[in-house]
């Protein structure tokens, strides 16, 4: 029988982890263009990670009429995959071991459902918190993608790759899943707290945003040990340099990028936590809409 931690069911046999570190995403709250994702499965799958445990009763916390199951056959048999919040682990003799949290934002029970993800930091000792996140900005695709964020004093190399540190000065609508900062800032034991937000282009909206992805991963390998061949830039160039090209069709598109790189390298860029979007023609609309299903592929770990 499986282990029982608050909401989440933990797979045995249960691992014994050494003061790991956790990193945290929420979807889809904050992983636009996939990019959390995408640069979790790659780092994922060089640890060689395991699940660590799920949802018992999902449907407790998730509306799935907003959060749609999947139906497909395999070998003949009709198999029904459920949407789920999924936890997994590494282990390494030569590094930290890891614990990877892919949360879905919930619907109901929100509080039972913080507190669940809190309880696991504390039975199992987390030593790190990190926050992992990805939103849309009025910022141009031709210019370096911006990371902000803190460290909290997490050390890290020179420059921590790039990562544009600041504290958040945002006052608004936000997610419930900030009840996990709240309920990790209050257990007996000191939690080292740092968190990333990368920033994309909004007039773009990729499914799938490689350059931000690759960038992320830049400022985690300023912390963690992570391959230079790991983060995807050559996939990402591939993707913004095909919008390059089809900008020379479109003057209302180039026009409105021109003046984004004006802010990026004259202003310091302090981005909001939900930007307006940009005022765009319907022509300048579906020329990014068949640009974005152009870009579109659904194998996401496509070698580069």
């Amino acid at each position: 029988m499986n282990m029982r931690i608050g909401a989440f069911e933990i797979a045995e046999p249960v691992p014994e982890l050494v003061n790991p570190h956790a990193l945290t995403m929420v979807r889809p709250w904050v992983d636009v263009g996939s990019v959390v994702s995408i640069a979790l499965a790659r780092f994922e799958k060089h640890l060689g990670v395991k699940e660590f445990g799920r949802l018992a009763r999902p449907g407790n916390y998730f509306d799935f009429t907003r959060y749609r199951p999947t139906s497909r056959f395999t070998k003949g048999v009709r198999e029904l995959t459920i949407p789920n919040s999924v936890i997994n682990y590494s282990q390494s003799e030569n590094g930290p071991d890891m614990i990877f949290f892919h949360l879905l934002e919930p619907h109901a029970y929100s509080e039972d459902y913080t507190d669940s993800v809190v309880e696991i930091f504390k039975q199992f000792g987390v030593k790190r918190y990190g926050r992992l996140g990805a939103m849309y900005d009025f910022v141009p695709h031709t210019r370096p993608v911006i990371v902000t964020g803190d460290l909290g004093g997490v050390p890290a190399k020179p420059g921590a790759g790039g990562l544009r540190q600041r504290t958040s000065k945002y006052q608004g609508p936000t997610s419930i899943m900030n009840l996990v900062s709240d309920g990790i800032a209050k257990l007996d034991t000191q939690i080292e707290s740092m968190n990333f937000m990368v920033h994309v282009p909004q007039y773009l909206q990729l499914d799938e945003d490689y350059t931000g992805a690759a960038r992320l991963l830049e400022v985690l390998g300023s912390i963690y040990d992570i391959p230079e061949d790991l983060p995807p830039f050559r996939r990402g160039r591939r993707q913004y340099r095909e919008l390059d090209k089809a900008m020379a069709t479109n003057p209302e598109l180039k026009e409105l990028v021109t003046r984004m790189e004006e802010r990026y390298d004259t202003e310091e860029v302090e981005p909001t936590e939900a930007p307006e979007d940009p005022a765009l023609s319907s022509e300048v609309e579906s020329f990014l809409a068949e640009m974005n299903q152009l870009f579109t592929d659904p194998d996401k770990e496509r070698p580069d």
